[in-house]
């Protein structure tokens, strides 16, 4: 079973939102998403300053199994980029809601996390997926 805190926003594609207090959200792939990949042999985050769109690709993640893109939950500019990915991409399966974080990303329309599930809407999507 996967893991889905309470508390942060969820995108059909598996990405989670955490959202701060100052406009900037961090991102990530899901519990979900990176048991369906296995193990990370690379990821790649958005380099600082990218600016994304909702919707579009803003990084990607290689397992032995496959390559994802990233989906970007909101459109903004990259502020920070998770540097560590490049050396330990594992962290990603080891806790991708802390040390496995993609970037940060300071929103420009700040509405569109209106369109995002929180974690009960995630975890009925997530198990519906699973059938």
């Amino acid at each position: 079973m996967s893991i889905i805190p309470e508390g942060l926003r969820y995108t059909e594609s598996h990405e989670w939102v955490e959202i701060g207090d100052d406009g900037i959200v961090t991102i990530g792939i899901t519990d979900h998403a990176q048991e369906l990949l296995g193990d990370l042999v690379y990821v790649e985050p958005p380099e600082v300053g990218t600016e994304t769109e909702a919707g579009e690709a803003c990084g990607v993640v290689e397992s032995v199994k496959a390559a994802s893109d990233v989906m970007s939950p909101v459109t903004g500019e990259v502020v920070e980029a998770n540097e560590d990915l490049g050396d330990t991409p594992e962290l990603v399966n080891n806790d991708c809601y802390a040390d496995g974080w993609l970037c940060k990303i300071k929103m420009s329309k700040p509405e569109e996390l209106d369109d995002l599930m929180d974690a009960a809407a995630y975890t009925e999507f997530a198990a519906s997926e699973d059938h």
